[in-house]
């Protein structure tokens, strides 16, 4: 496996540029030189507003007309000149044994054109000191939870926080200078709850992160979405597909959500269930009414694993939270379209993808085939069997 590339892949040259061009710049303009294959970013205003993948040498110019809508422009040049109203907000980052990733993360703080009130780091049951001297080195406030997983450590963040805004990111996370700043104006609505924004590879310096990044990516689009009672009343034969609204790797809520419905549910914690906190938390928000908000002015860059073991695992981990987060939702709300989801769509899915595969051989689209079949069955088995846990 590690050793193993995709065949559609096999004709790639890595690490993949990821070029950032600026449409007010003479690099976009009609004399621009040509720019080679890779992933093409378009900026204005200092945002990200358009991108698109490309294989050969295109003229910038003709690929800004592709990549990015008048709309898009006009969004971020809007938002950039909105007064913030919301500055009561906390930043909040998990962490567990990776010292380098979070000190480069927490190296793009201080930068936030709205400063946080305070920033908290919670350990999850790291091994040796390396997390809080990092933390110490920084100035931000350090909780350890013991208990392993990303939703108890999600939840200590929560009970130690302070403000009326919570804003969370990852460890493996480089943050925008406005990604704060553009969370916190997207709350322009008392039924926002949730915001979410867009994260961008950090890089793709290997295989297994442009098959992430392709397939599995955080990456929501340039259009601002809002996810309300019609989007979860629409999708409810198949249940509310709650992963479209973003990434638990940039968000952020208002604290009375957790006052309302409660916090995250450790049943679905990396390592046990899976994965898949963050999605079942914005389902259950909009069952009780809420909105959640995609904002992609909030600006992020993510760091994929590198290696194809660890993304396989990833994967199977993924698959595992998001069976077992579709069984806590039908608990927790009695939506029988959450079953309907594991009994006949996901078969559906993966006997397309299986035909698919058969004659061809694999492709970076069904690589992981069985990683994610294992993963469905490993969910269901593991909350069938403590069904009766509470649930936070």
């Amino acid at each position: 496996m590690s050793d193993a590339i995709p065949r559609d892949m096999k004709d790639n040259v890595f690490p993949v540029p990821i070029r950032y061009l600026d449409l007010s710049s003479d690099d976009v303009g009609a004399n621009a030189p040509a720019v080679g294959a890779g992933l093409v970013v378009f900026v204005s205003e200092r945002l990200p507003i358009g991108q698109v993948y490309i294989e050969g040498s295109e003229n910038p110019s003709a690929l800004a007309a592709r990549a990015v809508l008048p709309e898009t422009i006009e969004h971020a040049r809007n938002v950039m000149q909105a007064p913030i109203r919301n500055r009561d907000v906390s930043l909040l980052i998990c962490t567990r044994d990776r010292p380098d990733e979070l000190a480069r993360c927490l190296a793009s703080i201080p930068r936030q054109s709205l400063p946080p009130v305070e920033v908290i780091v919670v350990d999850n049951a790291s091994a040796g000191d390396s997390t809080r001297r990092v933390v110490e080195a920084a100035g931000a406030t350090y909780v350890h939870e013991n208990r392993v997983g990303l939703d108890y450590a999600r939840n200590a963040a929560v009970r130690a926080a302070k403000t009326e805004f919570l804003a969370f990111t990852d460890d493996d996370v480089v943050l925008h200078e406005q990604w704060l700043e553009n969370l916190m104006k997207a709350f322009d609505r008392p039924e926002i709850g949730c915001v979410t924004g867009l994260v961008l590879p950090g890089e793709l310096s290997t295989p297994a992160q442009l098959i992430f990044e392709t397939h599995w990516g955080f990456g929501r689009g340039y259009k601002r979405q809002d996810f309300g009672q019609d989007f979860y009343r629409q999708s409810a034969p198949f249940g509310a597909p709650a992963w479209l609204i973003g990434a638990g790797a940039s968000q952020a809520f208002r604290r009375q959500v957790f006052d309302d419905i409660g916090l995250f549910d450790v049943r679905l914690d990396m390592g046990a269930a899976g994965c898949s906190g963050d999605s079942e938390f914005w389902n259950r928000l909009l069952h009780h009414g809420g909105t959640c908000r995609y904002e992609p002015t909030a600006v992020s860059w993510h760091f994929h694993r590198k290696e194809m073991k660890g993304l396989a695992k990833q994967i199977r981990q993924y698959m595992s939270g998001h069976v077992a987060a579709l069984l806590v939702q039908y608990q927790n709300t009695g939506n029988r379209g959450n079953l309907r989801r594991i009994l006949v769509a996901l078969p559906r899915y993966y006997l397309r993808k299986l035909r698919k595969r058969l004659p061809r051989g694999a492709t970076s689209e069904n690589f992981f085939l069985k990683e994610e079949i294992l993963g469905c069955l490993n969910g269901a088995w593991y909350v069938l069997r403590r069904w009766k846990m509470p649930a936070w």
